[in-house]
């Protein structure tokens, strides 16, 4: 069971008919897992605009507000939309076959995502929507062509449009994508837009490892204490050879 869990976090963005993924350069999201104020607008974004098909079913509602310094008050107040209690896990309220009859297939959890796909990935990905009548939601995606995932920031970046250029291959010419321009406009501009997908991702990346920043942090004492202790070491073992060489 927690292989197939893991398989469908992997899976977050499948497109509905197709597992192919595109070779688009993936930007670098440039998340900072110990930037406090940076995951608390990323835990506010993925409420607003994430949990309402998603869940992070790993993960408590209380150990987001003890990880990010907020108070159990402003957690029921201002993240915990869906109900229930601080100790419940970040569960959606969509209810499954409902997900499944709107977008053809029921969205993952996203427990594990950005150690499943990395931050690059859900930054780009998150960044690539573009205009296409021909899908059933208006958009596609650059990094997922033909994914099921709806545009669901549109409202804040806009729908933006694809640059198309002409390649001939064995004397066939089509179109090909080698860009996003400007479409319509959102309410946020191009570099909020980019800092909210910013925070957003860090919030994913600090869920698939809560304790990954102490972790790291302990990373560097202990490092430092094996540095002193082998320079104890080698002292003593000058100590100790002195007289024999």
């Amino acid at each position: 069971m927690l292989i197939k869990k893991i398989v469908l976090a992997a899976a977050m963005l499948v497109p509905a008919a197709a597992f192919g993924e595109s070779a688009v350069q993936l930007d670098h999201a440039g998340t900072d897992i110990h930037n406090d104020a940076s995951l608390q607008r990323g835990a506010r974004n993925f409420v607003n605009y994430c949990l309402g098909c998603h869940s992070a079913q790993y993960v408590r509602w209380n150990r987001v507000a003890a990880d990010l310094g907020i108070g159990e008050a402003e957690l029921e107040q201002y993240l915990m939309f869906t109900g229930g209690k601080p100790f419940d896990t970040m569960h959606s309220a969509m209810p499954r076959a409902q997900a499944i009859e709107w977008f053809g297939v029921a969205p993952p959890d996203l427990s594990l995502i950005a150690r499943s796909r990395g931050v690059d990935y859900l930054y780009t990905f998150l960044r690539s929507y573009y205009a296409d009548p021909s899908r059933p939601t208006g958009v596609n995606n650059l990094v997922l062509p033909n994914a099921a995932m709806p545009h669901v920031l549109a409202g804040l970046q806009g729908v933006r449009t694809a640059r198309l250029e002409l390649v001939t291959h064995e004397g066939q010419t089509t179109p090909h994508i080698v860009g996003l321009g400007e479409g319509s406009p959102g309410t946020l501009s191009a570099a909020e837009y980019d800092e909210l997908v910013r925070d957003t991702v860090n919030f994913l990346d600090y869920i698939g490892e809560p304790v990954k920043a102490k972790r790291q942090s302990m990373g560097i004492w202990v490092t430092l204490f094996l540095l002193v202790f082998w320079l104890f070491t080698y002292l003593l073992k000058k100590e100790y050879w002195k007289d024999i060489h």
